[in-house]
């Protein structure tokens, strides 16, 4: 059985982040040939290689970002080790990186998160957004802690996950004031030939939404398709056409944006899920966004 050099470990963490030989030298005090020579010795251990070399800057490879991954919670842990036993609460923060799909509206977002900082511990919260197969990939890399999404990890990303759903809600149909007003006399027959600013073909709610409209023999105007929940509220508020809101966020929406319910979609509701990977070292702000969730 190979034994883990932590001295070994230490180097790599800290040419990591330092970014070079040289600076990590400077700030461990120790010459860049031996620094050069532990590392080799760690991916000797590892069986991977660490750092590409191809250019004049080093860069890390995927086994290396899963080992900086580890090292960050390694030493995390011995730091907090060290302040229990001084009898001191730690003052340092805990760092929670949060992979958010981009079909995932900023408000529900937010809502989620809270529980993150009302922990005893301070906590630094660093946001990613991306299409959920990117953001799974760095998941897998430890690149993040935990990803918010309105679907399941499965097992086409190659990966095993734990899915955690936090929360469902319905989906409601809003436009501007007069655009609503116009929509809702004759509803849902009124939405045939309506303008409207919908999400992007390869999105969770857009499926349930065309699914509704041949279900009710309707076919609206699709005059925008977006990725980006906060740009599809904001055209809505100008009456380029209706969207679809998440009942969960209707009252900061209507308040934020002017926007004005006019319909229901009868049958839609959408999941919100927090996908996390096992890990040696449980995570605490990941805990407490997963508390309520079912596995």
């Amino acid at each position: 059985m190979n034994w883990l050099n932590y001295h070994h470990l230490l180097y790599f963490w800290a040419v990591a982040k330092e970014g070079s030989l040289r600076r990590a030298g400077e700030k461990l005090h120790i010459s860049q040939p031996t620094i050069s020579a532990q590392i080799r010795q760690l991916e000797e251990v590892l069986g991977e290689q660490l750092f590409s070399r191809s250019t004049r800057h080093l860069t890390l490879t995927e086994p290396g970002q899963l080992v900086l991954g580890y090292a960050e919670e390694i030493f995390a842990l011995g730091q907090e080790l060290v302040t229990s036993l001084g009898h001191e609460p730690s003052e340092r923060p805990v760092r929670l990186q949060v992979g958010i799909s981009d079909s995932v509206p900023k408000v529900i977002a937010r809502k989620i998160l809270a529980p993150v900082f009302r922990l005893p511990r301070p906590v630094r919260v660093v946001c990613r957004e991306g299409n959920l197969s990117d953001l799974v990939t760095q998941l897998a890399a430890h690149q993040l802690d935990v990803v918010l999404a309105h679907e399941p990890s499965t097992s086409a990303f190659r990966l095993k996950t734990l899915n955690y759903r936090l929360e469902k809600s319905g989906v409601v149909l809003c436009a501007s004031p007069r655009l609503a007003a116009k929509l809702r006399r004759t509803f849902p027959r009124s939405l045939n030939g309506a303008p409207a600013v919908l999400p992007t073909v390869e999105m969770p709610l857009r499926r349930s939404l065309e699914k509704w409209f041949h279900a009710i023999h309707v076919q609206p105007n699709v005059v925008a398709e977006v990725e980006d929940a906060a740009l599809m509220n904001h055209f809505g508020a100008e009456g380029l056409g209706f969207i679809p809101v998440y009942s969960a966020v209707l009252p900061e929406l209507t308040e934020m944006y002017g926007l004005r319910k006019f319909g229901v979609v009868k049958g839609a509701e959408i999941d919100l899920y927090a996908i996390t990977v096992e890990r040696k070292i449980r995570h605490i702000a990941v805990e407490a966004i997963t508390a309520k969730g079912l596995p």
